[in-house]
Order: structure tokens, then sequence, then C-alpha cells
């Protein structure tokens, strides 16, 4: 599944994953391949991203995810490095 971590200022990750772990507003919620279609806000926290090779964490400043389609489309507030 295809995964896009944008902010206001630059598209921070773009990319192929195999699963990605996501601070909900109403708790931390997982996404897989085929998963629902689901449109949900973002506490701030980390955002766990898993590819076939690597696991890499962005931590957000709040912001809203879509996920429809095997795409997934994180608009974040800020990404704190």
């Amino acid at each position: 599944m295809y995964l896009e971590i944008i902010t206001p200022d630059k598209k921070v990750f773009a990319g192929e994953v195999t699963s990605a772990q996501f601070p909900g507003a109403n708790g931390s919620f997982e996404v897989l391949d085929s998963h629902a279609p689901l449109i949900s806000t973002l506490d701030k926290g980390r955002i766990r991203v898993t590819t076939n090779k690597s696991q890499e964490f962005f931590t957000v400043d709040g912001g809203v995810v879509e996920v429809l389609n095997n795409k997934i489309i994180v608009l974040a507030e800020s990404v704190i490095e």
C-alpha cells in the first residue's frame, strides 16, 4: 500500500509500506493492506511506518489521515524532527 505524509511546508514521506500505526484522537490504530476506508483526526504523537526493509518513525503535532483503496494520505500540522 502507498503512504504519503504531507505538511503545509513539504512532503515528508512517500512510498510503499506494509503497515502504518497512527496516534488517533480516540486511540492508536494500525492500517494494514486492504484496510477499510477511513478518515480520522490525529493527536500529537508518533507515526510508525513499516516497509519491507525497515521501520521509520515520524512525530506529528496533530492532523488528519485518510485511508482509501490501499492509499494512505496524512495531512500533518507539522512533523517534529
